[in-house]
Formats: C-alpha cells, sequence, structure tokens
C-alpha cells in the first residue's frame, strides 16, 4: 500500500559559511597552492612582508576591446598616468573580452586580434618603467578564443600572444578563473558576466530584507555555495575533472568579479568582493592596496 507526503517548505536559505580560519584549522594548516603544511615561523614571516608591501598595488581593467580604437586610446591614457608615478603598480590585471564580438564565431578574427595584441605590446613597450617593474596578467573572458566555453577557460592560445610576448616580457597568460597569492593572501580573478546570469536563471526574487542590491546578493550566493559559478550545467558547462578550480574553500581573502555590471565593491564576512565593471563601456577599472585591503574604486 502506497502512501502520498506532502511536504511543505516553510523557508529556504544558504548552508553556513564557514570562516577561513575554522577551514584551515579542520585542515591542520594544508596550504592548496602547493606549499603543503607551513611551519608557523613561515606564516608570520609573510605576514610581516606583507604589511611591510605598501607600496605594491595591483590596477584591474576588464573588458577591454583591442578592436576599439576608443577603448585603446583610454587604455593607452591609464598606462601613461601610472608610468609617471613615484612608485609604479606592481600587477596589471588585463581582463577579457579582448574582442568586440564573439571570437569563437568569426574565425577569421584570430588573425585581426594577433596583430591587435602585438600593438598592445608595442604601446607596454613604450612605457619602459611599467614594461620593466610591472606584471602584465592576462585572463580572458567568456567570448574570448580558446577551444569551448566550458569552465575552466584555458589561457588566451598562444597564436594571438605571440606578437605581444616579444615586446612585454613580464606577460603572464593565465586561465580563468585565476588564483593569485600575494604572500599569504589568496586572490581570485573570475571574469563572467555572473550577475546577469544568475539574475536570468533566478526562479524566485532574492529577499529585500537585508539588502535589495544585486551585486551584494550575488557575492553572499557564491561565498555561502563556496562555489564560483553556481548554474546549472546546463546552462553553464563545466569539465567536472576541473571543477575544483571554481570551489572557494576555504573562502579565499579578495574575489574580483569581472562583469559587465556597474563597478561595485562589496565587503562580506570579512571576504573583500568587487567588480572593476566595463572599462571599454565606463571606463571603470580598481587600483587595489593588498598590504590592507583597500579598494579604490576608478575612472577615467
Amino acid at each position: 500500500m502506497f502512501r502520498t507526503c506532502f511536504i511543505e517548505v516553510v523557508t529556504c536559505g544558504f548552508p553556513p559559511l564557514e570562516e577561513r580560519g575554522k577551514s584551515l584549522k579542520l585542515l591542520a594548516g594544508q596550504d592548496f597552492f602547493g606549499d603543503g603544511v607551513l611551519p608557523k615561523e613561515e606564516t608570520l614571516r609573510r605576514a610581516d612582508l606583507e604589511k611591510k608591501a605598501v607600496n605594491d598595488m595591483f590596477v584591474i581593467l576588464s573588458d577591454i576591446w583591442l578592436d576599439s580604437e576608443e577603448a585603446m586610446g583610454k587604455l593607452e591614457t591609464i598606462l601613461d598616468g601610472f608610468e609617471n608615478v613615484e612608485v609604479v603598480p606592481s600587477l596589471f590585471v588585463l581582463m577579457g573580452n579582448f574582442c568586440s564580438h564573439p571570437c569563437n564565431i568569426a574565425f577569421n578574427s584570430f588573425s585581426s586580434l594577433r596583430l591587435q595584441f602585438g600593438k598592445l605590446g608595442k604601446m607596454i613597450a613604450a612605457h619602459p618603467r611599467l614594461n620593466e617593474h610591472s606584471k602584465f596578467l592576462f585572463i580572458p573572458g567568456p567570448d574570448d578564443a580558446g577551444p569551448s566555453t566550458v569552465l575552466p577557460r584555458c589561457a588566451l592560445p598562444k597564436y594571438l600572444t605571440e606578437e605581444l610576448q616579444m615586446h612585454v616580457s613580464n606577460a603572464i597568460f593565465s586561465s580563468n578563473p585565476c588564483r593569485v597569492r600575494f604572500y599569504t593572501q589568496e586572490i581570485v580573478f573570475f571574469r563572467q558576466d555572473l550577475l546577469y546570469r544568475m539574475r536570468r536563471s533566478c526562479l524566485i526574487p532574492p529577499s529585500t530584507e537585508e539588502t535589495s542590491d544585486p551585486f551584494e546578493h550575488l557575492v553572499a550566493t557564491i561565498t555561502h555555495q563556496s562555489h564560483l559559478c553556481p548554474l546549472p550545467l546546463v546552462i553553464q558547462p563545466i569539465i567536472w575533472n576541473y571543477d575544483h578550480c571554481l570551489h572557494l574553500y576555504p573562502t579565499p581573502h579578495v574575489i574580483v568579479l569581472g562583469d559587465r555590471s556597474k563597478q561595485q565593491a562589496f565587503k562580506y564576512t570579512g571576504i573583500t568582493c568587487f567588480n572593476p565593471g566595463s572599462f571599454t563601456n565606463d571606463s571603470t577599472f580598481v587600483a587595489y592596496r593588498p598590504c590592507n585591503q583597500e579598494v579604490e574604486l576608478s575612472a577615467l
């Protein structure tokens, strides 16, 4: 005899967020960056060096269309400005998309985009202090060239970047997402129009009791889910063997969400989260000082 059971859902919420310190304690200090279990003395040494690095600054730009003369002109203005400061930034993070149209659709645009990267390399090389002392990290966007749109995205194809590397020796081409270690600090960079996609896939609008800001809801969602892209696989396919690349456990110190939505910063349960905005459309970027986790929302 079968009986039918009806369940009424009174409330639905996220799993609790576990603080980074508690996670590391449970993991016995295991370092996910490959250093194993760090001695306490080494951890203290790195923390001391981090506090002393007051001159280090990261400049983060997202959505840079290399085939747009206006965008390239604005980027040159940015480089001119930082070339003449007393201490140049230690790192420039340039996130895609690097083209105004999806590259995986227009295969004939690859040769043109290769030339645009070459022009960018010459532009950087024309600023000798930046070219010598700063590193340039390139992270592909969702519509950039690559084998597929499945996450995580591999680095930009070497064919596109060869000419740039001839002029810029400190260029680094990373996957998307990308993780950067600054002494004790873990920083996650992720370029995806995540806010739009999350709102589009949302069945029930988020509660406005605590906040009505969509970006704050997005930050709370990914941190509580401990995943950068908690969307169904039919909406955003993920390479299952590399799903761990999208995990946010233990929680990082900083999460940078490159998104076409407006520029914004939000600190949630000790995690610094910000979106530099679309540089091409809004001329916005972020200057980040890792020694004190200070976020400077900037624009031309």
